[in-house]
């Protein structure tokens, strides 16, 4: 039973992590387009500003939770998917690098360089999450051993890839959506129309990919999960023309966590499907002791709804829109002075 409560958990914090890290990249990647200038730029930035950081809380759990319930899978997925995890990796720190350093330093190449850190630490995992996922679901090259014998680009293959452009999409959705709730102004209507677009885009791909996923890897109640995500796609694009915002958001999040219903629905009872299904790693010949889950699930119930009040107080404190007008000159030091400083 424990084995099982902790699949489930683990798919929560996936969810968590992809809703509300999803509009953070979908931001990021928004940036150049929705931002024309230095203070629209900023404008954008300051949206995912006081919350960013705490979003990416919900990966950092969801792997800590991973290594701690089922180690062989951990020990499984981060040596097979060493490569694409690590390019992750490294987007991330780049992206976190740039959001902190950006407003140090009032120069214009500098906002430039660091504009660019956000844009590609947002695009990069926004399509190699979906990747990996994609890849959970078709299955991997496993031995006996349950060790990954497959190289890097055995896992791109025509379903992952699309797998990728998935999430990309829906990303770009749920940034456009979140912008357009949390803006005004010129941001704002911008933000609505590309909303707009992404919506209908995000419909035929994940739509594509949910069948193409359910006809050859799922079981028959993911069903279920690919039409409550067909209709919040939908209710996104109703709702995107009609200019309700805070319907908009809520159903492309919703949509998101249909897409992690579906991808952990259609693993289990494994937690790293194989080729062969007889190397497949399941939640009991992966998992940790009944001792060790016991402890943690008295852990989570301690402390999950401590995390959950305060983020939500975050997001309360931080919710009412952004415009130009809330944006201050640049206070940060001179690049050249820096510079001076620094030779002599």
């Amino acid at each position: 039973m424990l084995p099982e409560l902790w699949f489930v958990l683990i798919a929560v914090l996936w969810a968590g992590y992809l809703v509300l890290e999803g509009f953070d990249f979908g931001v990021g990647m928004l940036l150049p387009v929705l931002g024309r200038n230095d203070k629209e730029r900023r404008v954008v930035i300051n949206t995912i500003g006081p919350v960013w950081d705490g979003n990416e809380v919900w990966l950092l759990t969801a792997g800590g939770a991973t290594f701690a319930a089922f180690p062989e899978w951990y020990a499984t997925l981060f040596s097979g998917f060493y490569l694409p995890l690590l390019l992750i990796l490294l987007a991330l720190i780049i992206r976190g690098v740039s959001f902190e350093y950006r407003g140090k330093i009032a120069d214009a190449r500098w906002a430039a360089w660091a504009d660019r850190g956000i844009i590609i630490g947002s695009w990069v995992p926004a399509v190699l999450w979906g990747v990996a996922f994609a890849n959970l679901v078709a299955g991997v090259e496993l031995d006996a051993n349950h060790e990954f014998v497959g190289g890097f680009f055995s896992l791109l293959t025509p379903f992952t890839l699309l797998g990728g452009l998935v999430t990309l999409s829906l990303f770009l959705l749920h940034g456009a959506v979140f912008l357009a709730l949390k803006t005004d102004g010129e941001i704002r209507t911008r933000a609505t129309g590309l909303a707009r677009t992404f919506a209908l885009v995000a419909t035929v791909l994940a739509g594509g990919w949910a069948v193409w996923a359910q006809v050859a890897y799922s079981v028959t109640w993911t069903w279920a999960a690919v039409g409550v995500a067909a209709a919040c796609l939908v209710g996104v694009v109703v709702a995107t023309r009609k200019e309700r915002e805070g319907w908009a958001f809520t159903l492309s999040g919703v949509t998101l966590v249909a897409a992690v219903v579906l991808i952990f629905g259609s693993m289990f009872p494994d937690v790293m499907p194989a080729l062969d299904p007889a190397n497949s790693l399941t939640i009991h010949n992966a998992s940790s002791t009944d001792y060790t889950l016991t402890v943690m699930t008295w852990v989570a119930v301690a402390l999950v709804p401590v995390v959950l009040l305060y983020q939500g107080w975050t997001y309360w404190v931080f919710k009412k829109r952004l415009t130009v007008e809330h944006i201050p000159d640049p206070i940060g030091l001179s690049l050249t002075k820096t510079d001076d400083i620094t030779v002599g």
